[in-house]
This record gives C-alpha cells, structure tokens and sequence, in this order.
C-alpha cells in the first residue's frame, strides 16, 4: 500500500487512478470479454457434445495441420528473418530502403490478395511452380509458405532495433581477443539476439496459427489433408453450430496461451542467465 501511495505522489502521469480505470475497461472490452464469450458459448452445449467435437478425426487433423504448418513457418522465418535484419543494418547498398520497406509489405496487403497470388504463382501451371518438380499449391507446403509469408515481418521488425543498438565495439573487442567469427556470434551476438528472436518466434508462430485469408486459397481445403482449423470453424458458423465453431475456437485459444506462457517462461529464463 506505501508503495502504492509513494508512485501515486512521484508518478509524472497525472490521474493515475483514471487511467488505470479506462485502461482496465478498454483491455475488457477488446480482450477479456470476447475471449470469456468465447468459452461460455462454447460450455453452452453438454460436455459429452463439446468432447466429441474437439476430438474427432476431421478436427485432429486439423490441429496438428495448423499448429504444424505454423511451427515450420515460425522457424523458418527465425533463420531468415534474422538473416534479413543482419544485412538490412549491417550493410548499406543500393536498393535497401526499398528492400526495408517490402518487409512490411505483409502487414498493408490484404491477407486474401496474398494467398490469391502466392496461388496464381505456385500452382502447376504457375510462373514458379511450372518449374519446380514438385507441388506446392494446395500441398501442406503451400499452407507453410502462406504462413512463412505473413510471419516474416513479425521477426525482421522484432530482431532489427536489437542488431541497430548492438554497438559493434563489442564485436571488435571480442576479435582483440582472439575470438574468431563463430565464436563471437555464439559469445557476444547470439545472447542479445535470442530472446529478441525468440518473441519474433512467438508473434510469427501466434499469427500463422490463426491465419485464414491467405492460406484458404492456396490450401486447397481438402478434409483430412489440407483443411486448416481457421477453415473449420467457419464451416461451423455456416452450419448454426456455434456451440462447436466456440468450441474449436477455445481449444486453439488455450494452445496460444500455453504457448505464450512458455515463450515468457523462457524470455525470463534467458534474461536471467545471460544477464
């Protein structure tokens, strides 16, 4: 309670109270309230119906499809997002603003028009996928490169500020000392670019799994194969089974705040080891 009353009084934010007031409505209005409808309307039926729609065969598939395909994705846009931001920093040339500036590009493109076109190009008789020996479009593979599409600039632009305040002093001083490339990466860089990459993860990996637009085209929506959750739970509300779309829903919900859980579970671990 004293230190309650002590930032009361050295606050430099005036109305402290007020505003934690409006800021506790606003996250309930946006955030706590739709995610609470979302597991009372999904309670809504009797558990025997709950359990039966969550497990069956259809739906399974379609778990391990999304949180699979979103996984990959996620990692893949680890070793190259990281990749991006290393040359968008550490290097000038021409060209590299608008390099800097197509990164966002995903986050301004609705997410529709990408999967149109990721489509257009990699089917068969695409102008990419006409000479690969393999099918991309309405593959798994096409859903992972949807989703490596959308979640790049979530760990190029969580990555680059950690690379623009990493004074290349300490770089230097570790060769002085005999470190070789290898070494210094894994020494001095890795530990300042890790729990920066792993947020990157975090975010790529949470919007890839409840990503629709871009992947439905592509995926070719076959049942047991191709058919993503996302997909899923809007043939539930086509079909008035809100009870079983809420249902579906609240499983993924409860997957995203696993894994959010442990994302700040190893952030803490990481911070305190390396510091």
């Amino acid at each position: 309670m004293a230190r309650l009353q002590s930032f009361k009084r050295n606050s430099v934010l005036p109305g402290f109270g007020l505003s934690l007031g409006f800021t506790i409505v606003y996250i309930s209005m946006l955030v706590i309230i739709p995610i609470s409808m979302i597991f009372m309307n999904s309670m809504a039926a009797p558990w025997s119906k709950v359990w039966q729609t969550i497990t069956e065969p259809r739906v399974i598939a379609s778990y391990q499809l999304s949180i699979g395909a979103s996984f990959l994705a996620a990692a893949i846009n680890v070793i190259f997002g990281v990749l991006i931001a290393w040359v968008l920093v550490r290097y000038h040339f021409p060209g590299r603003k608008i390099i800097d500036g197509l990164v966002d590009l995903p986050f301004a493109l609705p997410t529709a028009i990408a999967g149109i076109a990721l489509t257009t190009l990699y089917t068969k008789n695409g102008w990419i996928g006409q000479f690969l020996g393999f099918k991309v479009a309405f593959t798994p593979l096409g859903i992972t490169l949807a989703l490596t599409f959308i979640g790049l600039p979530f760990v190029v632009r969580t990555v680059q500020p950690v690379l623009q305040n990493l004074e290349k002093e300490i770089e230097e001083a570790s060769a002085s000392l005999g470190a070789n490339r290898l070494q210094t990466f894994i020494k001095v860089i890795f530990p300042e670019l890790f729990p920066a990459a792993l947020t990157g993860f975090a975010l790529a990996f949470a919007r890839a799994l409840g990503e629709y637009g871009s992947v439905v085209f592509i995926a070719g929506n076959m049942p047991m194969k191709t058919e993503i959750t996302p997909l899923l739970i809007m043939t539930k509300l086509e079909q008035y089974d809100y009870a079983g779309a809420t249902a579906i829903a609240a499983v993924m919900l409860i997957f995203s705040f696993i894994l959010l859980f442990v994302i700040n579970v190893l952030q803490w671990w990481t911070n305190r080891k390396f510091i």
